[in-house]
């Protein structure tokens, strides 16, 4: 009997290539299959019904995203479609055909006005364009395949793609001096970490289907993040404070911690976005997740140090 399949969408985004690097220490009989956007247009309800045709997965994970947070504001139409609309497109043809989904979403979700970390029951209150495209596109999913689950992060970074870690590198070199905003607080989640926690999801949602897991239903909200939670301003000095060590740069820039009202941005950021990760401790064990970022960091570094 062949093993499960498993489809990842937005294979060329930071989690999809991360998912692709995981992919030769999973479990031999498990099925890997990575699309990008010119195999499958979430946004197409065709070309979704093709590839679900085509691979016949078990699971989805959804990483596909339109994630430009300044940007959405002036393109408000195309993030809602990319990250409101085709989530739902795509939860609606897996429970046509009765497939098991997992969709990614975001800290942006809140507005950052709560002084604690922000439970999975929480309400949304999105403060920018995307927030509330992610927002909708959770909504939407829910809607259509209630089993399915959503998985909250925040603050993604490595090596792959555009991310903060890697645009703090290209400013440390060409800059000697630095200001980075210190009153917003969250949690850095390295890619591979949230790929590896994805990918235990995925398979609960196996066994669920196989009848061999016999707990209760793993539906629903889940959050992970990076811990322990910190500033940008904080992740920056870690990053430069490795990259030096690591002799990635010479010598770290001077930085100046500055409240958001100095450095304005189109889109307004949660000023607090911490989250609680209860449920996703009881459901897979907090001994087999991997949330220290400060341990990502060095493993990006590495990486892109073995790519000059």
């Amino acid at each position: 009997m062949a093993g499960p399949v498993i489809l990842i969408t937005g294979a060329h985004g930071q989690l999809g290539q991360s998912l692709a690097c995981l992919s030769a220490n999973i479990h031999p009989s498990v099925e890997l299959v990575l699309l990008g956007r010119a195999e499958l247009d979430i946004t197409q309800a065709g070309s979704i019904a093709l590839a679900l045709k085509q691979h016949r997965p078990d699971v989805v994970i959804n990483t596909a995203a339109y994630t430009a947070v300044d940007k959405a504001e002036s393109e408000p139409e195309t993030a809602h479609l990319i990250n409101g609309i085709a989530p739902g497109l795509l939860a609606a043809a897996c429970a046509e055909r009765g497939i098991a989904l997992i969709h990614v979403s975001t800290d942006y979700v809140f507005d950052g006005l709560a002084s604690q970390p922000y439970a999975e029951d929480a309400p949304t209150c999105p403060a920018s364009v995307y927030g509330q495209s992610k927002s909708a596109g959770e909504q939407a999913v829910l809607a259509a395949l209630p089993s399915s689950i959503i998985l909250r992060t925040s603050w993604v970074f490595s090596q792959f793609g555009n991310n903060f870690l890697k645009t703090m590198l290209r400013l440390g070199r060409e800059r000697t001096e630095l200001s980075i905003v210190d009153d917003q607080i969250g949690g850095p989640s390295y890619a591979p970490h949230i790929a590896q926690v994805l990918l235990q999801l995925a398979e609960r949602l196996c066994e669920s289907k196989q009848g061999t897991d016999k707990q209760q239903s793993s539906s629903g909200v889940y959050h992970f993040a990076g811990q322990p939670s910190v500033s940008w301003y904080g992740f920056a000095q870690e990053i430069f404070d490795q990259a030096v060590e690591l002799d990635l740069l010479a010598q770290a820039p001077t930085l100046t911690a500055i409240s958001t009202s100095q450095y304005p941005t189109p889109a307004k950021r949660p000023a607090q976005s911490s989250l609680q990760q209860g449920r996703l401790d009881a459901l897979l064990g907090a001994q087999a997740i991997e949330r220290d970022w400060r341990r990502g960091i060095k493993q990006s570094l590495l990486a892109l140090k073995q790519m000059r």
